[in-house]
């Protein structure tokens, strides 16, 4: 949009007195159009600037005559706008000595410049102002075109100085060239269809990729196929072509898409390195290095998007995984893995790419001298996406090798295998036939022998019957001996005075003596004490029971003389059966001397039986030999 500003006609008056009363001494160099004139770059001695420290000059202040010694020459080739914050001044001058034929124009070839606000003199000796920069939505361009254009009225014998108020918040090349219109229009027509054939080019690359990934099924080819359209989109985000075809309506978005693009081909471009190389396998040191970059370069996008988008600002820092990835292709082509040559041959020439424009950004501007140093990067970008491609290839050549390789020897192998089973085969039926014959030889006796054993077996067979029904008897004659054995000592135990060794082969352990007691107790069927229930089941500790319906569990002790009884259980059964036997003369001393517990101990639980003794007087008197145990249950 040009909106026009004519200046007061004293301000005019004023300027050109400067120039008239100190043009000797502040010339600035003017650049002279001509019918012959197809384009001129203007050079660093017919710009000059002036910094803006704080933003706030107006244009009035600009033309002042004290403002313009301030102006001066750039010392670059390339002239730069290298304080980002600040807003810098540009002024050129540009004359014809006759009215032409021709139409001519100015073009900003750097197509990032955010904010660019140009004064264009008018043929009425005022200015027009026209807003350009990146900024600003893409139709609202005068001429639709990716770079920046101002169309030049036709004006003879008059000296146009151009001023140009730049912001942008990364480093801007203030590149200007002066165009005729039909130059522009055939070497617009050139670029644009360079642009088709490199763009054209990574689409072919990555379709092909993408249809090898559907028939193989392999990562890298997907990695690759993203890694070329981040690389399509950063390059055309940088070269203004995606700002008027892809979104030209949203210029806050084209602010960042770049970083976007760049961040995600650096991404792909480890990943993609991992899986062709074979990383993982073949250096794993360096792929956990390669992921834990991968992360940082996420985070750092992440953090740089959502809290400081000047970050993004710093595209340098791509050298390092592209450092990382190419480091990584020397060190696994050096261990011997041939795929990796043209990787490495690729990454050369984006890594030459990348130094010539970091050398270009860090001040080396005797570098960007033509339009090869421009499109530098570029022309890395295909040389590399050429070499990637013949390494995929060259992996896919190498693995049908080693396939070809396995399956030859794998050829070898089987053929060997069968001529061994044919030696083995040979060997194994005169074998066979040697072994047969002496089978049949010994079959005879074998069958001689076998009519012996198995008169033999039957024989034995008779006599394994009568000893079976020997030890039958036997058996039984000893089950009755152990019975009788029993008995007999039981009685002995119960009608002699015998001592606590021989009492304990009765009673030998807790076990049995709970095991006596439970049956003593539970002789006529278990009842809860709560609920009244007969089911039970084993309780948790031995031979107690616990109700099925209400769960109280019932020692085998409780309701027992035992019953907090402090002396372990088979010496608690030997007082009582000794208090018993001798009707409850026995002393506590003597008990004590037994049973090695203390008097009074003794002394104690003594009473306790003896009381319960003499409460059952009438149910010991013909108790007989158990009538010990009726003292037991309380």
């Amino acid at each position: 949009m040009r909106n026009s500003i004519l200046f007061h006609f004293k301000l005019f008056l004023l300027q050109a007195a400067f120039f008239t009363a100190f043009g000797n001494a502040f010339a600035q160099k003017t650049v002279w159009i001509t019918e012959n004139t197809k384009q001129h770059i203007f050079s660093f001695e017919e710009i000059e600037q002036l910094e803006d420290p704080t933003g706030k000059l107006t244009f009035e202040e600009v033309l002042s005559p004290k403002r313009s010694p301030y102006f001066k020459p750039s010392i670059s080739s390339t002239p730069k706008k290298p304080n980002k914050a600040a807003v810098h001044w540009y002024r050129i001058s540009v004359n014809q000595a006759k009215s032409l034929n021709k139409s001519f124009l100015l073009e900003f070839f750097d197509q990032t410049i955010d904010d660019i606000v140009a004064y264009v003199p008018n043929q009425h000796g005022g200015y027009d102002s026209l807003l350009l920069g990146d900024r600003y939505v893409f139709d609202q361009r005068e001429l639709q075109h990716k770079n920046f254009e101002i169309l030049l009225e036709n004006i003879p014998n008059q000296n146009r100085v151009f001023y140009f108020r730049i912001q942008s918040q990364q480093t801007a090349d203030v590149i200007l060239v002066l165009r005729s219109v039909h130059w522009f229009i055939q070497y617009a027509t050139t670029e644009y269809f360079s642009f088709g054939v490199f763009y054209g080019m990574i689409a072919i690359f990555s379709f092909y990729n993408l249809l090898m990934f559907i028939y193989i099924r392999q990562r890298q080819y997907l990695y690759y196929v993203f890694y070329n359209i981040s690389i399509a989109i950063y390059e055309m985000s940088t070269d203004g072509i995606a700002y008027q075809y892809l979104w030209p309506n949203s210029p806050q978005w084209n602010q960042i898409a770049y970083a976007i693009a760049l961040c995600s081909a650096s991404v792909f471009a480890l990943l993609f390195s991992q899986r062709l190389l074979q990383v993982k396998e073949k250096a794993p040191s360096l792929y956990r290095v390669i992921n834990l970059l991968i992360i940082l370069r996420i985070a750092l996008f992440v953090f740089s998007f959502f809290f400081n988008q000047d970050l993004f600002k710093y595209k340098v820092l791509e050298i390092i995984p592209l450092t990382l990835a190419y480091a990584t292709g020397i060190y696994i082509y050096s261990k011997g893995y041939k795929p990796a040559r043209y990787f490495v041959l690729g990454y050369s020439f984006l890594f030459l790419g990348f130094l010539l424009k970091f050398l270009i950004s860090i001040g080396f501007d005797w570098l960007n001298v033509s339009a090869v140093s421009y499109y530098g990067l570029s022309i890395s970008f295909v040389l590399e996406m050429i070499f990637l491609s013949l390494a995929i290839g060259d992996k896919v050549r190498w693995l049908k090798q080693q396939k070809d390789f396995a399956q030859q020897e794998t050829i070898k192998q089987m053929t060997i295998n069968a001529e061994l089973k044919d030696t083995l085969n040979r060997e194994l039926e005169a074998k066979v036939k040697e072994r047969t014959k002496e089978v049949f030889e010994k079959s005879a006796v074998i069958e001689a022998q076998n009519i012996q054993l198995t008169e033999s077996n039957r024989r034995l067979a008779q006599q394994a019957e009568e000893i079976s029904k020997m030890n039958a008897l036997l058996t039984n004659d000893n089950q009755e001996l152990k019975v009788d054995i029993e008995k007999v000592t039981r009685a002995r135990v119960m009608s002699t005075e015998v001592d606590f060794e021989e009492f304990s082969k009765i009673y030998p352990d807790k076990e049995s003596c709970f095991e006596f007691l439970a049956n003593l107790k539970w002789s006529k069927g278990y009842q809860c004490k709560k609920c009244g229930t007969s089911d039970y089941i084993p309780g948790h500790t031995s031979h107690s029971r616990r109700c099925k319906k209400c769960s109280y569990e019932e020692s085998v002790l409780i309701d027992t003389i035992f019953q907090n009884s402090r002396i372990s259980i088979t010496k608690s059964f030997y007082m009582v059966f000794l208090i018993y036997s001798s009707q409850g003369k026995i002393s506590s001393h003597k008990l004590s001397e037994i049973l090695g517990i203390r008097q009074n101990t003794c002394l104690n639980y003594g009473n306790k039986i003896k009381k319960v003794m003499e409460s059952r007087k009438k149910e010991l008197k013909n108790a007989g030999d158990m009538g010990w145990s009726k003292l037991v249950l309380s």
